[in-house]
């Protein structure tokens, strides 16, 4: 099974996969997101150290039953062979309804499957108000002329 496109990578291709992880983050659904990565993918998320499907299925439940309505934009930084950099800022409240605007970069290491093999994410919360959000569009994916992060001033 493959994951195209594969590395190494030009700027095209990196944001092609870029856009195609925003979309299946934004599913919020683990069992989407998960087959994107190598069986024994590492990923670093903040302080948590996770290897491997199962840990990052377990991983993406916790995430999405605290961060609510999650709303995600990526967008391409740097791209070099099989290595690409993002930069991201996503939206969500939690069950007490404060909002929040997590900011973030993330070091994507692929397999030559397409495959991620190595994640790397640093990630900073703002809390915002209501009236602050910048990502209205409906759950699911964002609609491809919805304003990306530069244009937002994000």
């Amino acid at each position: 099974m493959t994951r195209p496109p594969l590395p190494p990578f030009t700027e095209e291709t990196a944001r092609q996969k870029v856009r195609m992880a925003e979309n299946a983050w934004n599913s919020r659904d683990p069992e989407v997101v998960t087959p994107a990565y190598t069986d024994d993918s590492q990923w670093r998320n903040r302080a948590e150290f996770l290897t491997g499907h199962d840990a990052i299925r377990a991983f993406l439940r916790r995430k999405w039953q605290r961060e609510l309505e999650y709303r995600l934009i990526k967008e391409l930084w740097a791209v070099a062979g099989t290595r690409i950099a993002v930069r991201f800022a996503y939206e969500w409240h939690d069950a007490e309804g404060s909002w929040f605007r997590s900011y973030g970069n993330e070091n994507w290491e692929f397999a030559e499957d397409g495959r991620m093999r190595r994640r790397i994410a640093s990630i900073n919360d703002l809390p915002i108000a209501a009236s602050g959000r910048l990502f209205h569009w409906p759950q699911g994916p964002r609609p491809d002329d919805h304003t990306g992060l530069s244009d937002l001033g994000l």
